[in-house]
């Protein structure tokens, strides 16, 4: 087993590594992780070479040395203690580029073996990170499996999937301990007090990864009789989204239903709002709703919590809330789901 402070410091180099990526030569990339980024979209079109980049860039953005120590510091005493090495199978979803990587990291950092089953939307760009870690850490070698087939040989598992595959999944790992993750979305509640930069970087919020990922906005709450002038007028940098094909088809296929059902919604020629009670819109549409009090408001998403990812506000008011701009870009110890994955590994 790779030693703690030897862990971290390939992590580092990792990062070093990834965050460069728009610069990498072909001496540093041999592995040629940015040509691969580049043809991702030849194996899932939805992962255009610049949202491809964008995730790998913000990986190595949260692999820094400061970061890694300030996250492990809580675990430190638990981590470099010696223990019985576990084979922990992770089951990946491939909604947006590297979605697993956090669970890879937690993972090795807390010293167990790694059976990852990779998504078919997602089955390349992870494997190519991991050899370039082991480039760096050859201790790694035998701590990293990549299956294409079922789970097998396993002592515990993390899953993320759908609300119908978790059901399934909680019946097939009954026998070992896991984290089975579900449908969550991100929210935005809106003040409409909001700053340029802040409508702006809401747009990031939004569109990156045209909204497929489970810290995507796939809601907005906003003061009752709010006007969206203004947020249109921020989000139109935002157009060439439609110029993505299946994007563009969701789109087209969504305006049709809503025109032909007369339901009622806003449309700015790439994004369509329709106010809805639900929090999970697909592609090209933002649901929204409107609030009278934040207080109550508060109150309300507190109950729900289970459905929410995580909420973009700048109210003091609202419980957990990040700044705009942030969603995509999660610190370490923002866990999935709000359960402390390390802690889960180290009790293994």
């Amino acid at each position: 087993m790779v030693q703690l402070e030897k862990r971290i410091r390939a992590f580092v180099k990792l990062g070093d590594f990834l965050r460069n990526i728009n610069t990498l030569n072909p001496e540093q990339d041999n592995g040629s992780l940015r040509k691969l980024a580049n043809e991702s979209y030849l194996f899932n079109p939805w992962f255009t070479p610049d949202n491809v980049c964008t995730s790998i860039g913000n990986i190595g953005e949260s692999l820094t040395e400061q970061s890694l120590n300030h996250w492990v510091e809580m675990y430190t005493h638990r981590l470099i203690q010696k223990r019985q090495s576990r084979r922990v199978g992770v089951v990946m979803a491939g909604n947006i580029p590297l979605v697993g990587f956090h669970d890879f990291l937690c993972v090795l950092l807390s010293g167990h073996k790694i059976i990852a089953r990779l998504s078919s939307n997602d089955n390349q760009l992870l494997p190519a990170i991991a050899s370039k870690l082991i480039e760096i850490e050859p201790g790694f070698a035998d701590q990293i499996l990549f299956s294409e087939v079922k789970l097998e040989n396993y002592d515990a598992v993390i899953a993320t999937g759908s609300n119908n595959s978790s059901r399934y999944f909680e019946y097939y790992f009954r026998n070992v301990p896991y984290i089975i993750r579900r449908n969550r979305n991100g929210v935005a509640v809106l003040t409409g007090r909001e700053t340029n930069i802040e409508l702006n970087l809401l747009g990031q919020d939004i569109f990156l990864y045209f909204g497929m990922g489970c810290r995507s906005m796939s809601k907005i709450f906003v003061p009752k009789d709010y006007s969206f002038d203004r947020l249109f007028q921020f989000l139109e940098k935002y157009n060439t989204v439609v110029d993505h094909n299946k994007y563009c088809n969701n789109y087209e296929y969504y305006k049709s239903i809503y025109l032909i059902n007369g339901q009622k919604h806003l449309d700015n020629g790439f994004l369509l709002l329709k106010q809805d009670l639900a929090f999970a819109s697909p592609p090209s549409v933002l649901y929204y709703d409107e609030y009278n009090h934040l207080k109550a408001l508060n109150n309300d998403l507190l109950t729900v919590h289970d459905q929410i990812q995580c909420i973009v506000s700048h109210s003091a008011e609202i419980s957990g809330a990040i700044p705009f701009g942030k969603a995509q870009k999660p610190e370490l110890w923002d866990y999935a789901d709000g359960v402390d994955t390390i802690e889960f590994l180290l009790n293994l």
